[in-house]
C-alpha cells in the first residue's frame, strides 16, 4: 500500500512528466513517470538520494548556461 504525500505534472515540449512523491512501508520514494505520445517510462528514487539526484541537475544546470555564453 502506497500513501501520497505530493504529486505535480510538468509538461515540457511533447512529454508530460508526472513526480509522484510517496510512502509504503519500506519508506518514502520519488516516482517520476515520462509519458511521450502514451509510452510511459519510469524511475523511483529512494527519498535518501533526492539530494544527490537534486545536486546533479543543479550541475547540469549550470552546464548548461555556462554552454550557452
Amino acid at each position: 500500500m502506497e500513501t501520497p504525500l505530493l504529486s505535480e505534472r510538468v509538461q515540457i515540449e511533447r512529454k508530460q512528466f508526472f513526480f509522484d512523491f510517496k510512502e509504503n512501508a519500506s519508506g518514502r520514494f520519488l516516482r517520476i513517470t515520462e509519458d511521450v505520445g502514451g509510452h510511459r517510462d519510469t524511475i523511483i528514487i529512494p527519498a535518501t538520494g533526492l539530494e544527490l539526484i537534486r545536486e546533479a541537475i543543479d550541475h547540469a544546470i549550470k552546464a548548461d548556461k555556462d554552454t550557452k555564453m
